[in-house]
């Protein structure tokens, strides 16, 4: 009989253990706070707080949603930041939805920038700013400065408007190679064309020329001397890539550099067009690019293109460098450098803010097709016999641009950023786009970025950023500019804190005190860094009582749930981090509290599981908090 007893006495136990551990898995879940030791840590959590109180003997981080607020911590010694947002009154600009321009245009300008925003501006008269485009407001707000905890979500909403007679530069680039021979004399007449489909658009544009061959190596042309000089009656010796004209609005001088740039001569059936994209992209200060302009570039070719690895046929090995290299209006690094990569056309015109326009025949329009889709911002259009084709195909391209938003950001990988809109549907039909089409001079678009912050970055230096919102294929100045902080870590973690103490009697001297807990040298650990860790394992009976309820030399030490460590009790880490085992002698945790429908203590919204107990909100009652206080629903209204 008392053997039996033994067993059954073996066996609830054995259960009531397994229960506990069982439990203890299910109270971290709900309650992932009580698990960090840090306030770093416990910043990193958003629902969590920190109690950096010098004398405090609960849980240090705690979920104030959870433990009534303050989890007994005095309000003045919790850190529990919030995301934080804020808009400077001067870099809130109202949009520019007018017309901006020269003479009789200007008085379509909104009256609401000329009075404040022109005389915040240095520089000449408003007429000659508004010109320039450097009062052209597209982005409402301008800068946005944000502290963001990790993993809380803050949105930011901005508004778009396309303003009309925004100042323009295009710049044309053109295959001089012999295989566009034919199409040479057609285009003499192109800036004229040109220059009237360009004021028709905006009063405030400009026009440039360039023209591009290819390597001067084998396989590409032929390196005879005197090949080098004529490849072909009547033609030009070759060259990689040439600046005809910097941009101007001086259509005569265009009229007369298309006319004198002679085609010239090669062999393969390819060209060395992305070499010529490249060196017009990023030499800024040649081309004549202006910062608050929209940028056009025109590629006319009729073959396919030259990339990254191509030139080793050449004997090229060392990789394009993405700089710029002109000198006398020429590229000079053309058979000492690589092609240019994909990737690095894309990365290059992102960066300066350029829409490439491809203009092909149709017979190469899938070729280009398939390279549009990696460049951003680019567009392609087909090339006709008529040498009117291309100014339709800029107008149509220019109009196609203007007509259309795409909201680009810079941020870097420890963030996510995710862009809703209606367009121009009703703000009921919010759906998650970065772009919207269809759009008119005037329209306004709004934006909300909802922006997270993933994950700190190891290095604390980068826990402040800038990055930009802008749209695809506007300038640098027309964007929103993001002024980010990082909320990593807690102010009464640095020196100078009135919470940080590194005076000689705290912790016991070996150790710092920091938001009110003790952060031991290597070697020591505890509540006041008072052990060794050559004491690890001592399991003598002074040092064990401390983990035992009753002070008594035998029983389950730290319940069996932790390890006795210097006479403190560290309770065991579950696999589920959400899963809490706590208390002095680890005796409580979150998940073995009773269950109604699958659910602890009959989930969140009825109470919550404490030590192993269900803890009801006010409006419940019952061992699973089932029950409503409320009793007038069961009495009969007609009583």
């Amino acid at each position: 009989m008392y053997t039996r007893m033994s067993l059954l006495c073996c066996l609830w136990a054995s259960l009531f253990v397994a229960c506990l551990g069982q439990s203890a898995e299910q109270l971290l879940a709900q309650n992932p706070c009580s698990s960090k030791t840090t306030c770093s840590d416990c910043m990193r959590t958003p629902i969590c707080a920190w109690c950096f109180a010098p004398e405090f003997n609960g849980p240090r981080c705690f979920n104030p949603a959870m433990e009534g607020g303050t989890a007994g911590c005095d309000e003045a010694f919790i850190f529990n930041p919030d995301n934080q947002q804020s808009i400077d009154p001067l870099f809130n600009r109202e949009l520019t939805r007018g017309r901006i321009g020269m003479g009789k245009e200007s008085s379509y300008y909104e009256e609401s920038m000329s009075s404040s925003s022109s005389s915040s501006i240095n520089g000449g008269g408003y007429m000659s700013r508004a010109a320039g485009g450097e009062n052209l407001v597209q982005i409402k707000p301008q800068r946005v400065k944000l502290q963001l905890r990790m993993n809380q979500m803050q949105k930011i909403t901005f508004s778009y408007a396309q303003a009309q007679d925004y100042p323009v530069d295009l710049y044309y680039l053109m295959d001089l190679s012999r295989s566009l021979k034919n199409d040479k004399e057609k285009l003499r007449n192109l800036g004229s064309l040109l220059s009237s489909t360009m004021r028709n658009m905006t009063s405030n544009y400009r026009i440039g020329f360039g023209s591009f061959v290819d390597k001067l190596v084998m396989p590409n042309v032929s390196t005879v001397p005197k090949n080098l000089t004529s490849p072909c009656d009547g033609c030009a010796a070759p060259y990689g890539f040439k600046n005809q004209m910097s941009l101007s609005n001086d259509t005569d001088f265009f009229d007369k550099a298309v006319a004198r740039a002679d085609a010239s001569g090669d062999l393969d059936a390819t060209e060395g067009g992305l070499d010529a994209i490249m060196q017009a992209v990023v030499c800024k200060d040649v081309i004549g690019w202006r910062d608050d302009a929209m940028k056009l570039l025109v590629f006319s070719t009729a073959t396919g293109f030259h990339y990254a690895s191509d030139g080793k046929l050449g004997g090229i090995v060392q990789p394009n460098d993405g700089e710029c290299h002109m000198e006398n209006s020429s590229y000079i690094h053309s058979t000492t450098q690589e092609y240019p990569s994909i990737s690095q056309i894309n990365l290059k015109v992102k960066q300066h803010m350029i829409n490439v326009i491809f203009a092909v025949p149709a017979e190469q329009i899938s070729v280009y097709n398939q390279l549009s889709r990696y460049i951003e911002g680019s567009s392609l259009g087909v090339l006709s016999d008529h040498s009117d084709s291309v100014v339709d195909l800029v107008r149509d391209q220019y109009n196609k641009i203007t007509s259309t938003v795409d909201m680009k950001d810079t941020s870097s990988d420890a963030l996510q950023i995710l862009y809703y809109s209606s367009c121009l549907r009703s703000k009921d039909n919010m759906m998650q786009t970065s772009k919207c089409d269809g759009l008119k001079v005037g329209d306004v678009v709004e934006f909300t970025a909802e922006i997270t912050l993933k994950e700190c970055p190891k290095d604390p230096s980068e826990w402040k950023q800038s990055f930009r919102i802008y749209p695809v294929g506007a300038s640098e100045s027309q964007s929103l500019n993001v002024e980010l902080e990082m909320l990593c870590d807690c102010p009464c973690e640095h020196p100078g804190h009135h919470a940080y103490d590194d005076s000689p009697p705290v912790c016991g001297g070996a150790g710092v005190s920091v938001c009110g807990a003790c952060v031991c040298a290597p070697g020591r650990f505890g509540e006041k860094c008072e052990c060794s860790a050559h004491a690890f394992g001592d399991a003598s009976p002074e040092r064990e009582r401390g983990c035992r309820p009753t002070n008594a030399t035998s029983g389950p030490l730290c319940s069996n749930r932790g390890a006795c460590v210097c006479g403190v009790c560290e309770c065991n880490k579950m696999d589920d981090p959400l899963e809490v085992i706590s208390g002095q002698f680890c005796e409580c945790d979150n998940f073995t509290c009773d269950m109604n429908k699958g659910l602890l203590c009959s989930g969140p919204d009825h109470g919550e599981c404490i030590c192993g107990k269900c803890s009801c909100r006010p409006e419940y009652h019952g061992p699973t908090c089932q029950c409503l206080q409320d009793q007038a629903p069961c009495i009969s209204p007609e009583n």
